[in-house]
């Protein structure tokens, strides 16, 4: 069971520099580009294997506390498309977020389908692979649809896991559980990609300030 301090109000002085207290999350900072991604998705007559390229934007915020809770987080943007075309396959926003008291993992997400989740875990500060999950009817780590999608393609759960790469590469493989009406199982909709670094992350707004403030004045 979760113990939580009597005091819920009080605040602790968080750190500017949020890339030094990302712990697990710290190496997925940055922009990133994945050219052999691959989902598995329901279609009328059977399971469709579709490739895909993505580029995955995850930049430093600010802290943010709950009162004595604090978080370390990165921002999110990763849009998806099939080789060769421009159209959006895929479009999804949220955070990435680190509580090193407890050492808990938070991914929220949003599609512009009607759909977010959010999926926890736990991690060392230096794990190279980490695991969250969401499950239908949470209120900590839940899934929520649109009335069309919780009709036909309603999500059980949503589980991923992320691998970081001695290359610095990282990885992800994630499972999405539909129950899809006229299917006796339920489906196994799933996605994985690896994502090589192609730009540098933007410090987050206090970050920025300390770095300037620390700049020696001109002679």
């Amino acid at each position: 069971m979760t113990t939580f301090p009597e005091d819920i109000y009080t605040e602790p002085t968080p750190d500017p520099n949020t890339l030094g207290n990302l712990g697990p999350l710290a190496p997925m900072a940055g922009v990133w580009r994945g050219e052999r991604g691959m989902d598995v998705n329901p279609k009328a007559d059977g399971p469709e294997h579709q490739a895909f390229i993505e580029h995955y934007e995850l930049h430093p915020i600010d802290a943010q506390t709950n009162g004595p809770q604090l978080f370390y987080g990165l921002r999110y943007h990763t849009r998806i498309v099939k080789p060769d075309d421009v159209e959006t396959f895929h479009d999804q926003v949220g955070h990435w977020l680190w509580e090193p008291a407890t050492r808990t993992i938070i991914l929220t997400l949003s599609i512009p389908r009607g759909q977010t989740t959010m999926a926890v875990g736990t991690a060392a500060p230096d794990a190279k692979r980490f695991h969250l999950r969401a499950v239908r009817g949470s209120t900590t780590n839940g899934i929520l649809s649109n009335p069309f999608l919780e009709h036909a393609f309603r999500t059980e759960s949503y589980d991923i896991e992320v691998t970081i790469h001695d290359d610095g590469t990282w990885s992800y493989e994630q499972t999405t559980v539909l129950v899809i009406p006229g299917q006796a199982e339920p489906f196994n909709h799933t996605d994985r990609n690896t994502l090589t670094r192609i730009g540098a992350p933007v410090l987050n707004p206090t970050a920025q300030a300390a770095a300037e403030d620390a700049e020696p004045m001109p002679a």
